[in-house]
């Protein structure tokens, strides 16, 4: 019985030491055309944990392993927008309920304000412990890859012609191990 060909794709992949190369090399790779969803970086440790049943002792051992897990990456841009959702969704909603409170128990104007304002910064303060957590999990995640050798980022090549520009775009922006391999789909 003939055996079937296994088809592959081919991905470009480079390694970064810091964040801002890897965002430059990000942005650059779209502005050359590719599409967002052919970009993807190593997922965080508690998803690989869960996948593979170990982390990777080094980045490197993930570059050229297609069962690696992987995500999209979230700019430190992003990062920020999150801390601001998280501060300002418990400021608002303990504030509007505080004045709402103490307007419906016939409080004054100003009870209800002064309520609303201590309400807001007990919410702010809440909301401050939860932007705290997003950011500093995001931090850790990105020095668990460069304490293990690097920044991982892979890019979905659909032709030889864009295998050129992915190459070149990775080296630009200071990767190094920047190599293609095949990736056999299943």
């Amino acid at each position: 019985m003939p055996t079937k060909e296994v088809e592959t794709v081919h991905e470009a992949v480079g390694t970064f030491d810091d964040v801002d190369s890897l965002q430059a090399a990000m942005d650059d790779l779209q502005t050359c055309g590719f599409m967002r969803q052919e970009i993807s970086v190593l997922a965080d440790d508690d998803v690989i944990k869960h996948k593979r049943g170990s982390t990777y002792e080094r980045t490197e051992d993930a570059a050229d392993d297609p069962s690696a897990p992987r995500t999209t990456f979230t700019p430190n841009e992003t990062i920020g927008e999150a801390e601001g959702i998280a501060i300002a969704i418990p400021l608002y909603i303990m504030a509007v309920i505080a004045s709402g409170f103490m307007i419906a128990s016939g409080s004054s104007v100003i009870a209800a304000v002064a309520a609303g304002i201590f309400a807001g910064i007990t919410g702010a303060a809440l909301g401050s412990i939860f932007a705290m957590r997003i950011n500093k999990h995001h931090k850790q995640y990105i020095q668990n890859q460069i304490d293990r050798g690097g920044l991982l980022l892979w890019v979905h090549l659909r032709s030889i012609k864009l295998e050129k520009k992915a190459m070149r775009v990775l080296r630009k922006n200071d990767g190094h191990d920047v190599h293609v391999h095949e990736i056999p789909l299943y």
